[in-house]
Order: C-alpha cells, then sequence, then structure tokens
C-alpha cells in the first residue's frame, strides 16, 4: 500500500469534489504552490492511486430506471472467466467476488424491463453461470463511490 499524507489526502479531495479542477486552482484552496500540487499529482497518479478522472452522470435524467442487484452461482471453477465476460457488458456497473452461497455480485443499470430481461438471459446463456437471484432497488437513498483516503 502506498502512504499519501495529509497534503495528498486534500488534493485528492479536491479532485473529489471537480475532477475537472485546475492545478492552479487547487493551489490556491489549498493554499499550496502550483508546482506542489503538480508533483505531488502526477505521483498520485503515477502510483495508481488516481486511476482516472470522470464526470458523475444522473443515471435517472438518462432513463436507467432500473437498477438490479444480481447474485450467481458459477460452476467448474471458471469464476475470474465468468467475472471478466460480465464486466464486459454494458449495463454491468459492478462486480464483486463475495463469500456465502453466491460467486458473484453484480449491479446493474437498465433503461426498461426488456433490457433487464435481455441481460439476465445472456447471463444464463454464459457457459459456467449455473444460476441468477436479481433484486431490484426501489429507492436509492445514497450512490456514491467517492470515498476520500
Amino acid at each position: 500500500m502506498t502512504s499519501i499524507d495529509e497534503t495528498d489526502k486534500k488534493i485528492i479531495a479536491e479532485y473529489l469534489k471537480d475532477a475537472r479542477v485546475s492545478y492552479r486552482e487547487v493551489a490556491k484552496r489549498l493554499q499550496l504552490a502550483v508546482g506542489t500540487v503538480l508533483t505531488r499529482t502526477k505521483k498520485l497518479e503515477n502510483d495508481g492511486i488516481i486511476e482516472s478522472y470522470s464526470a458523475v452522470l444522473n443515471h435517472d435524467k438518462l432513463g436507467y430506471e432500473i437498477i438490479a442487484i444480481s447474485e450467481i452461482t458459477v460452476s467448474k471453477g471458471k469464476l475470474t472467466e465468468v467475472e471478466n465476460a460480465i464486466a464486459k457488458l454494458s449495463p454491468t456497473c459492478a462486480v464483486y467476488d463475495v463469500t456465502g452461497e453466491n460467486d458473484v455480485i453484480l449491479i446493474s443499470k437498465f433503461k426498461s424491463r426488456d433490457e433487464m430481461s435481455n441481460f439476465t438471459k445472456k447471463l444464463l446463456s454464459m457457459s459456467n453461470v449455473e444460476r441468477t437471484n436479481s433484486r431490484i432497488v426501489l429507492n436509492t437513498i445514497k450512490e456514491d463511490f467517492r470515498l476520500s483516503p
């Protein structure tokens, strides 16, 4: 694990608030030299702590009305292959290796029931997927993966 100090944490917090913020603006907000912010940001990127920058979209406004949490059971020791294949499918938001009765937890979003039905059928047609058990999210109270270090 790479160690980061309080200054790195503050810089990361600024990028979590706005990934488009400039080095100059971060420096101004944190009362640091622009060179310090630039150097530390590059180090955080090189160390893999900052993997990429992105926009946070409002999926509801884009028409993604259905969020599904699916439990998947995989056979024949092909867990990694199945997880990698599922991760490449477009409605997939997250794939987790888990303990318990199931092997995989999958979070996906859909614009219609037909999309979800087709996706579930695609999952079930994959070799080594034994079964799926999906739950529909009724309300999202919080969904934010931008955790501070």
